[in-house]
């Protein structure tokens, strides 16, 4: 039975790798070199300091097969209630249901912490990741042409969010 649980420093290495794959490796993120693990605990101690969350899903064996997390959309005071968050699966364990169990305990994370709006920021061609969003009950907020670079081509963004009615601001 796969397990989701809060990150540990000693899984740096495991989202490590799993980025670099998933996320450097394809246009799932715009970020063209690789990463190192002293960069990704600069990542983790930055979130959880904020307390932000960052989940692992490891399998029965232990093996860490994805991770996600979200963080302050931006750095203006007026976005404190809305964030952006990332799934990233490692190989081969994809399309299997690792990032919805992931996604899904994120989405209730965020509901149960005031979150009033999580937007999630995908590559425009990315059509898989786009209908995996809308499934999970987010809407296509808008699509910005041409705004990234990578693999010597232009990359669209499209914005898809969620909004957590109910969740006002004390």
């Amino acid at each position: 039975m796969p397990t989701i649980r809060p990150a540990h420093s000693r899984d740096i290495p495991a989202i490590t790798d799993i980025y670099n794959e998933a996320g450097v490796g394809t246009t799932a993120s715009y970020a063209l070199e690789p990463v190192t693990v002293a960069d990704r605990e600069a990542w983790f101690e930055r979130l959880t300091a904020a307390e932000f969350p960052v989940l692992v899903l490891e399998d029965p064996e232990g093996l860490v097969v994805g991770y996600a997390s979200y963080g302050q959309f931006r750095p203006l005071e007026g976005y404190r209630h809305t964030v952006e968050h990332s799934v990233y699966i490692r190989s081969g364990h994809r399309a299997a249901g690792a990032g919805r169990m992931l996604m899904t305990a994120l989405i209730d994370y965020a509901r149960g912490r005031g979150v009033h709006v999580m937007v999630g920021v995908v590559d425009g061609s990315n059509e898989d990741s786009i209908a995996f969003h809308r499934r999970l009950g987010f809407e296509e907020a808008g699509r910005l042409p041409q705004v990234g670079r990578k693999f010597g081509r232009w990359l669209d963004v499209v914005f898809l969010t969620m909004i957590f009615e109910g969740n006002e601001p004390n």
